[in-house]
Formats: C-alpha cells, sequence, structure tokens
C-alpha cells in the first residue's frame, strides 16, 4: 500500500513508523513517502492514488470541497505537553528571533512575516484570520516572504531574511529536541490557537472495514509504536472526523476577507 506525507519533513521518521506499524497489523507493506506537491494540486491524490495520508486540516477540509467521498480522516496525534490539554490539536507559534528588539504583537508592524505556503493553516491562513479578528489587513507587514516549509521559515529567521513566522507547534516542538541550542536563538512572542492537530486518513475506496480496522488499530498502537510516538512527544492518537476540521475551513474563510496583500 502507498502512503504519503504531505506535512513537515523532521517527523517523516514518525509518519514511516505508523506505516510500518499498520503494514504489521495488516500483513503487508504500508510505504510512506514525503509528498512533493501541494495536495490540492497533486495528481497521484486527484488520481485516487494514495491509500494512507498524513496532511492538515485545512488542505483535508478544502479537497474534500471538491471531492467529497474520496478520503476519510481516521486519528489525529494528542501531544504531551501540559499545554495540549490532553486534546488533539496544536498551535501556531509566532517567533522572532531572540536578539531582536520584537517581544509583542503590536512590534509585528512593518516586519518581514515569512510563511511555509499560502496553502497552510497553521503558517497562513491562521495568521490572516488573526489579523481579521484585529481589524488589520496583510499591509500590517512591510513584506511577506514565502520559505516553502516551516523549517525553511525557522532558517529565514535566524538567517535575518525574515522577522516573524507563524510555526505549527508541534513542527517547533520537533526542531527544539533535534536542536536543543535553537531555543536560545529564538522567541515565541504569542500563540495563535489552539487548532485541530493535522489527520491521518485513509482511502474511502478501501472500504468500512479497512476503515474501522485501521482506526481501532492506530487508537491502540502496540509497544513499538508507542515508544516511537513517545520519541515525537506524542501521547495517543484521538478519533477524528470532518467535523473536528470545520474550525480550521472557518477561519480560512474568514482570513479570505483580509486585504492589503503586499
Amino acid at each position: 500500500m502507498r502512503g504519503v506525507s504531505y506535512l513537515s519533513p523532521n517527523l517523516l521518521w514518525l509518519y514511516r513508523a505508523v506505516g510500518d506499524y499498520l503494514g504489521r497489523r495488516l500483513g503487508c507493506s504500508v510505504d510512506v513517502v514525503q509528498g512533493a506537491d501541494d495536495p490540492l494540486t497533486d495528481s497521484e491524490l486527484v488520481g485516487d492514488r494514495w491509500d494512507l495520508l498524513f496532511l492538515c486540516g485545512l488542505p483535508l477540509m478544502r479537497y474534500a470541497q471538491r471531492v467529497p467521498h474520496q478520503l476519510r480522516p481516521l486519528v489525529a496525534p494528542v501531544m504531551g505537553q501540559a499545554r495540549y490539554g490532553g486534546q488533539p490539536v496544536y498551535f501556531s507559534d509566532v517567533v522572532v528571533r531572540r536578539d531582536r528588539p520584537l517581544h509583542t504583537w503590536d512590534d509585528l508592524a512593518q516586519t518581514v512575516f515569512c510563511y511555509n505556503d499560502r496553502g497552510s493553516h497553521s503558517g497562513y491562513s491562521r495568521m490572516g484570520y488573526e489579523l481579521h479578528q484585529r481589524a488589520l489587513d496583510w499591509g500590517f507587514f512591510k513584506q511577506k516572504l514565502e520559505s516553502g516549509s516551516h523549517l525553511r521559515s525557522l532558517d529565514a529567521i535566524l538567517t535575518g531574511q525574515a522577522d516573524c513566522a507563524a510555526i505549527d507547534s508541534t513542527v517547533l516542538d520537533q526542531a527544539l529536541r533535534d536542536d536543543p541550542v535553537l531555543s536560545q536563538k529564538i522567541r515565541i512572542i504569542t500563540s495563535l490557537g489552539p487548532s485541530p492537530m493535522p489527520s491521518i486518513a485513509i482511502a474511502q475506496r478501501l472500504g468500512q472495514d479497512m476503515m474501522q480496522t485501521w482506526q481501532a488499530a492506530l487508537l491502540q498502537p502496540d509497544a513499538t509504536l508507542q515508544q516511537q510516538l513517545a520519541q515525537a512527544g506524542i501521547q495517543r492518537f484521538a478519533a477524528v472526523d470532518y467535523g473536528t476540521y470545520e474550525p480550521v475551513l472557518a477561519m480560512y474563510e474568514g482570513s479570505k476577507g483580509v486585504g492589503g496583500e503586499v
């Protein structure tokens, strides 16, 4: 079976571990690769050639608007840190370089905002929704810079190409585990959210029995996967459905009303 992750590559090892675990349970091979394209434009997804998918709530919901019955979200991770409250949620952490005189939201006025891509909830539309809630527009920033990924946005801040970025908190958590010195180089000035965690989804063509089997397996992982989840700061998986991600779609619709493009 074929799996794809449209999420940050610094956790690809975990998504492959999930694929290996499902393969053990199913008695088959489940190979997970890093997606090279935006899910909304990926010809492999349009052709319904992926069986297992790791993707954010926003592209999941936007794709479901186009093709309502192709995918089904099964579970989402529950992170172990106290800030996540034992729920399948995450935050968009607004990050700056520690040596910059940026400490509050107002300090971000007329700075360079870096984002991973415009299809991202955590990195882009959640910031747009925040601007909308504050009766602001994108003109609040001097410039917007697209990096291509959360990790590249972090690098742009560290190298001085950008002043701030909204980073998926779970990606940032993993980056800090990978490089503890990073905590001395950046500062989180505010956290937007919470938002529902990215999902693990399945192709509906595999059938109801398979969907129930995969969901049950993920809700009760074996000892090997439990250890791997713990390494990624994940406490457990929680069952999700399309209703879980309706707030993400609502925030996206709100963010579309933000003008002042630069």
